[in-house]
């Protein structure tokens, strides 16, 4: 279908397609999954904390997939849409390590995650809706918090888990060079009641996934 324009119907199927394939197909990461050299086995109860925060990372790359197709489905700038795809792609290999980090646990991901895809979707394409501006600022806002999450969960891990700890670290470098990207194309700041609105989203979907 590249080269000509896609009628509703064709992009209704493609964005189905890409939701079914990102709950249910295993992502495949283009990078290595990162990794210390030192691995210590973990206890029991350090075994089943990490899975849980590992649970809640997967969650969270879950609805990024769905934040940044929502807003390429809506951008009006081509450069715009192509940094929304691109974003997305560089979070796959989020995806793919954290689930890959859960099944090393004995784990698994979060049952709730079609909920946060279609919510995540719904709120990414009204961004893309108010304008590149607010969409890429949207964008920006939303990686400081992811940021700010991952650290809080560095500190939370066992100091004998540094697969997590490497797999975060990583993912906590790729997020701020999301958000400073999205900044630097022209993401203008929100307002204070969305910024809030967007904490208040976070810790619902972290406090839901973290358990169920």
């Amino acid at each position: 279908m590249e080269g000509r324009d896609l009628s509703l119907a064709d992009r209704l199927v493609g964005e189905i397609d890409k939701l079914i394939k990102v709950l249910t197909v295993p992502a495949r990461a283009s990078r290595a999954l990162p990794a210390s050299a030192a691995v210590e086995p973990l206890s029991p109860a350090d075994q089943a904390a990490s899975a849980r925060l590992m649970r809640v990372n997967h969650a969270g790359e879950v609805a990024a997939q769905a934040l940044y197709q929502g807003q390429a489905l809506t951008a009006r700038d081509p450069a715009v849409k192509a940094a929304m795809n691109q974003a997305a792609a560089e979070e796959t290999d989020h995806l793919a390590w954290c689930a890959e980090r859960l099944t090393e646990l004995h784990s698994r991901p979060s049952v709730l995650n079609p909920l946060w895809y279609l919510g995540s979707y719904a709120i990414g394409a009204v961004a893309g809706a108010l304008g590149d501006r607010a969409s890429l600022g949207f964008i920006a806002e939303t990686e400081r918090q992811v940021e700010a999450h991952l650290r809080n969960h560095l500190q939370r891990l066992s100091p004998k888990d540094l697969r997590s700890r490497a797999i975060l670290e990583q993912m906590t470098h790729d997020e701020m060079l999301h958000g400073a990207k999205a900044a630097s194309m022209g993401g203008q700041a929100l307002p204070l009641p969305v910024t809030a609105a967007m904490r208040a989203t976070s810790r619902l979907m972290t406090q839901g996934s973290y358990w169920i």
